[in-house]
């Protein structure tokens, strides 16, 4: 129960890591340098906390079959009760620079739309697929390491642009802290 516990709260950060990689480098697309690096600042803190398990920043062989390589140091608590009270605040600046930003919303809103029937058909998972519409996350489809115990929503928009992709992007880094959280 322990290893399977620390297996959801591994996952989940790794989750917020690999979104704030698409966000921060998205925003580089647009021209957003501080959303870049902000984004990258908060990404280097949860790659700490990974490497404070496994000694690799990418937890390559930590997680394994049936459970752990070893359990976590005694820091790895207090790194991730930190990270958890310090980065909805940045989540909020984020959304402050980006999310009714005129310039943002000129190149994202209606841009590179994809419908449900499109994106099924395509093989398109994830916060992708989500934001076409169609609720389909297998941690609440097909649970598994124990994620039928947390509560947690799916975010979901139906737009289908490049836009929805970014809101449920922000939506779910909120939703894996609340998973961390509990």
């Amino acid at each position: 129960e322990r290893a399977q516990s620390i297996r959801v709260i591994l996952t989940e950060l790794q989750r917020v890591a690999s979104h704030l990689v698409w966000i921060g480098t998205f925003g580089l697309d647009l021209a957003a340098m501080s959303m870049f690096l902000y984004a990258f600042r908060e990404r280097e803190i949860i790659l700490d906390i990974l490497e404070l398990c496994s000694g690799q920043r990418m937890m390559t062989t930590y997680i394994r079959p049936g459970g752990l390589w070893r359990d976590v140091p005694v820091e790895f608590e207090k790194a991730v009760r930190d990270f958890l009270k310090m980065f909805p605040k940045r989540i909020d600046e984020y959304e402050a620079l980006l999310t009714k930003n005129p310039l943002f919303l000129d190149r994202l809103l209606g841009i590179g739309k994809l419908d449900a029937a499109t994106a099924l058909s395509h093989g398109v998972t994830g916060p992708m697929l989500r934001a076409s519409g169609v609720n389909w996350d297998l941690r609440k489809v097909r649970p598994y390491m124990g994620y039928e115990q947390y509560d947690f929503n799916v975010p979901v928009a139906t737009e289908g642009d490049t836009y929805a992709r970014y809101l449920v992007r922000v939506q779910e880094l909120r939703e894996s802290l609340k998973i961390v959280e509990q």
